[in-house]
């Protein structure tokens, strides 16, 4: 009886092929090895698993990881929106965009096996891409990392047809390499990858807030402030959805820390103007939009219209 392969089978030959020549371990994976401040082994036994259909690797894959997170999607509801037929196959970009539309923070972690070990310790399944066959000969594919075993020098992934592959960390260390070493943490906006530099995480959540609802990006920015309070993006844009939300104690508060955190920020200091107004603080509002306007820049225009909204108030009657 002939096999149904999910993968065509030339895929599979590379792979057996990469397989062999990774038979030592790099000094990346030898780092990890020794390391003392890790458990020996994790895996994460919970996370869901959809087998793959032909080049649906992207769909079930991204499917594993937003039900991981609590957010239920099969891989049906996701082909439209990152199979691109022309290409067998999906875009990362394309793969983000999917998580924030379902209301999870994609993250791109930093490009390090250390970082990847670090987010599954923390009980988070994470997204990679891999070239399966060669660099000269590339076959890419998506799976899901959810656990390690050091003492046996093991990776385990939800791939293709498998629930629980095996590879060994040099074997999977080849093939991530291949991609720039791509990994994402899908997660809830109120929850930060262990592993996720500063930078990183902002771009994330600045992505995320143009597709979440106000609630949600407001609570990654809340999040993400308390781990890095002197990050003048994240306290703006903590403000601009505390503002969205009519909280404005909140919003003139964040913001305040924006400009402790950059004094000279213009967008900070236009948005803090015109939450002051809408308090009735017109003169410390004024001062915010003048300042706004005197440092110039692609705010210079938004500033002008602030403060003429501000002088408005101002000459209504009985209004100072």
């Amino acid at each position: 009886m002939a096999r149904s392969w999910s993968i065509p089978l030339w895929r599979g030959l590379l792979l057996a092929a990469v397989l062999l020549l990774s038979a030592c371990a790099t000094p990346v994976v030898r780092q990890q090895l020794a390391r003392t401040d890790l458990p020996r082994q994790v895996e994460l036994t919970d996370t869901p698993f959809f087998p793959q259909e032909e080049y649906q690797c992207g769909p079930a894959a991204l499917a594993t990881v937003l039900t991981a997170s609590g957010k239920t999607v099969a891989p049906d509801e996701l082909i439209s929106q990152v199979y691109v037929p022309a290409r067998q196959g999906s875009l990362q970009i394309e793969m983000l965009a999917a998580a924030r539309r379902h209301g999870r923070v994609a993250t791109v972690l930093p490009p390090r096996l250390d970082a990847l070990l670090d987010e599954v310790r923390a009980g988070h399944p994470v997204l990679v891409m891999q070239n399966l066959g060669l660099s000269w000969w590339p076959s890419w594919h998506y799976a899901v990392v959810v656990g390690y075993n050091l003492e046996r020098d093991e990776m385990v992934l939800r791939s293709g047809t498998f629930r629980r592959q095996l590879m060994s960390l040099t074997a999977f260390e080849n093939t991530w390499a291949r991609s720039e070493h791509w990994a994402v943490a899908v997660l809830p906006p109120g929850t930060l990858p262990v592993s996720a530099d500063e930078a990183g995480t902002t771009a994330a959540l600045v992505a995320f807030d143009r597709l979440a609802t106000r609630a949600d990006a407001r609570s990654g920015y809340a999040t993400a402030i308390k781990r890095w309070p002197n990050n003048p993006t994240l306290a703006i844009g903590l403000g601009n959805t505390a503002y969205a939300m009519h909280d404005l104690p909140a919003a003139r508060h964040a913001l305040e820390q924006a400009l402790v955190a950059q004094p000279d920020n213009a967008a900070a200091h236009n948005n803090l103007a015109v939450v002051l107004a809408d308090l009735g603080e017109l003169e410390q509002a004024r001062s915010h939009a003048e300042r706004a306007l005197a440092l110039g820049g692609p705010w210079q225009e938004t500033a002008r219209a602030t403060l003429q909204e501000i002088e408005k108030k101002a000459a209504k009657p009985g209004v100072r």
